[in-house]
């Protein structure tokens, strides 16, 4: 049996790992610092997940999540990775 790809699911929205070279372009349109981002865990299946497709990836890399809203279409999230495991 193959492994489950929660990527694919109709339920996860979209995540996709931001470029190294374009991460200070994403803060300063976001005017925020890379440490002030929303974390997400090393651990989350989705992290996991783009972690099979790219590689290790290092705590701070900045994902990019876009989620189905039913009035805007779409709406953009960014969270940086963490080392710690949320409970």
């Amino acid at each position: 049996m193959g492994k489950l790809n929660v990527l694919r699911h109709e339920l996860v929205p979209e995540h996709h790992l931001v470029k190294k070279e374009d991460e200070d372009k994403v803060l300063k349109e976001l005017n925020i610092a890379k440490d002030l981002l929303p974390k997400i865990s090393r651990n989350d299946p989705a992290v996991k997940a783009l972690e099979d497709i790219h590689g290790p990836l290092e705590e701070g890399r900045i994902i990019r999540i876009v989620r189905k809203s039913p009035t805007a279409g779409f709406s953009i999230y960014y969270r940086a990775i963490s080392g710690e495991i949320f409970k």
